[in-house]
């Protein structure tokens, strides 16, 4: 499953409002925006009374953090993978055994 950093930084930036965003559908001169260019933070609109919009700085700042955490979950996890691999083929299991217990062919 695809990680959608963008909207995880917008509802990480006003937590108690995780639902203050939608995304614009037409730019500032009317021409239709292509869905797949609408969700980012040029187009992401408020629709609650009372969020204002963070500023594109806080928004990069949010999305690198976000990235850089999974980055370093998935690190974790190899690591983790490996010293597990390490201690069942220390226990004499064979790499054709680890691999069934992983589930990986």
């Amino acid at each position: 499953m695809k990680i959608d950093f963008v909207q995880n930084a917008l509802k990480a930036l006003r937590p108690d409002t995780p639902d203050w965003y939608s995304w614009a559908t037409h730019d500032a001169q009317g021409n239709k925006i292509p869905n797949d260019q609408r969700m980012c933070w040029e187009h992401a609109i408020v629709i609650k009374d009372g969020v204002t919009k963070p500023t594109k700085a806080e928004f990069e700042a949010k999305l690198v953090e976000l990235q850089a955490a999974e980055i370093s979950k998935q690190e974790a996890l190899i690591a983790t993978k490996k010293s597990a691999i390490s201690k069942l083929t220390a226990l004499g299991l064979t790499a054709d055994e680890v691999k069934a217990l992983l589930g990986v062919s």
